[in-house]
């Protein structure tokens, strides 16, 4: 649920972030960080994927959600809390419990559709149609929209 929440995030523009410091640069320098930001979260999420493509920029790694996914695929271990129905079993000839690779699936699932969130985050932070990647300033709303409730 995390990483579809991540995923979300992107989208819709929720993430925290502190942003006192790139303010202060030119218009263009900001831009340019805020691209690099959502860059970095498309290299977060593949490194996640997949850490074996660093082994070309020369650092020793290997794993990842693919990798995890493909252990447990050819292992065929089942879910201790997940079990098919006893229906489903007599029907389908199904194992009683619900594979671990079944459940595992989101793992790279939710990290390429967040890798996905984020190219297109940095293709709006080009294109001028949203200015970064994190939350818009909720607390300086707030104080606008309530600005004249003490007045009285």
């Amino acid at each position: 649920m995390i990483l579809f929440g991540m995923n979300y995030g992107v989208k819709i523009g929720s993430h925290l972030g502190v942003d006192a410091g790139i303010r202060l640069l030119p218009p263009k320098v900001f831009r340019v960080l805020a691209v690099f930001g959502a860059l970095c979260g498309v290299a977060y999420a593949c490194i996640l994927i997949s850490a074996d493509w660093l082994q070309v920029l020369v650092i020793n790694t290997r794993g990842g959600a693919v990798t995890y996914w493909s252990l447990n695929f050819r292992t065929g271990i089942g879910l201790d809390e997940l079990r098919y129905l006893d229906i489903m079993q007599e029907l389908f000839g199904t194992k009683e419990r619900v594979q671990r690779w079944i459940a595992c699936l989101v793992l790279p699932t939710g990290l390429a559709f967040f890798a996905f969130s984020c190219m297109q985050a940095a293709w709006a932070i080009i294109k001028g149609d949203r200015e970064m990647m994190i939350a818009a300033h909720e607390a300086e709303d707030l104080v606008a929209e309530n600005k004249d409730v003490l007045k009285d």
